[in-house]
């Protein structure tokens, strides 16, 4: 973990700070973070409105070896879930705390920082590093 660009800690900080829902996660993965993660690794369902997109129930990352999955909960709240691929297939599934998940996607970031320039600065203006 040493090696890592941002402090993992410091950055399941900034993303969890006062975030209770999906809707709060959906708009941080797709707004704030959309310039620095690459096109299609974020996914959004939304229940459906009267009026434009609706209410975002779950929001998926998905990298080569992981999905990170955030939910809204049957009694509110956000539920977690990590999700273990080989070649494309889910070989398990763990239900997770969000700090839990936040760490995993933490460790996604830097590792994303680590292979792009463009996201490397643009998780750099982010997190203030």
């Amino acid at each position: 973990m040493a090696d890592n660009m941002w402090d993992t800690h410091l950055v399941v900080a900034a993303l969890k700070a006062d975030r209770a829902d999906v809707e709060s996660y959906t708009r941080v993965l797709t707004e704030t973070l959309g310039d620095a993660l690459p096109a299609g690794m974020v996914e959004v369902e939304r229940k459906r409105g009267l009026f434009g997109r609706g209410q975002a129930t779950s929001v998926l990352v998905r990298t080569a070896d992981k999905h990170l999955e955030l939910r809204a909960g049957k009694h509110g709240g956000v539920e977690a879930e990590i999700r273990q691929v080989v070649r494309g297939v889910v070989i398990s599934r763990r239900q997770v705390g969000v700090d839990e998940w936040l760490a995993e996607f933490a460790e996604v970031l830097n590792g994303i920082a680590a292979q792009d320039a463009a996201a490397r600065e643009a998780l750099s203006r982010l997190f203030g590093a």
